[in-house]
């Protein structure tokens, strides 16, 4: 499960994304892209179309710290030969994305 929280992008902060964003579009709020955790820090996803391996992200506290962050690509593949990868950024402290739903039977096989 995903964390529910959610945060406005700040307006000099939405200029600075939209200036560093490959896709020149940014959300006007984003929601924490980590698993279901509670105080501490949030990533809510900008933009992907950075430098390859990287994506541009909003880091933000509950204090009202809030930054915008350029992370490299969490590394990890799901286990096998189809593997998909992913979409967080390396080192995150959450579950990997693909861990997200549990362990459901797959429906290709």
């Amino acid at each position: 499960m995903r964390c529910t929280r959610t945060r406005r992008v700040p307006l000099d902060l939405m200029r600075e994304a939209r200036e560093r964003s490959g896709a020149g579009d940014v959300d006007r709020s984003v929601q924490c892209q980590l698993g279901a955790h509670g105080d501490g820090e949030h990533f809510g996803l900008l933009d992907d179309e950075q430098e390859y391996g990287t994506a541009l992200w909003l880091r933000w506290r509950g204090d009202g710290q809030v930054a915008p962050a350029v992370l490299a690509d969490c590394p990890t593949a799901e286990p096998g030969a189809d593997g998909k990868g992913c979409s967080l950024f390396a080192r995150h402290a959450a579950p990997h994305t693909w861990t997200e739903h549990g362990d459901l039977p797959s429906l290709t096989t």
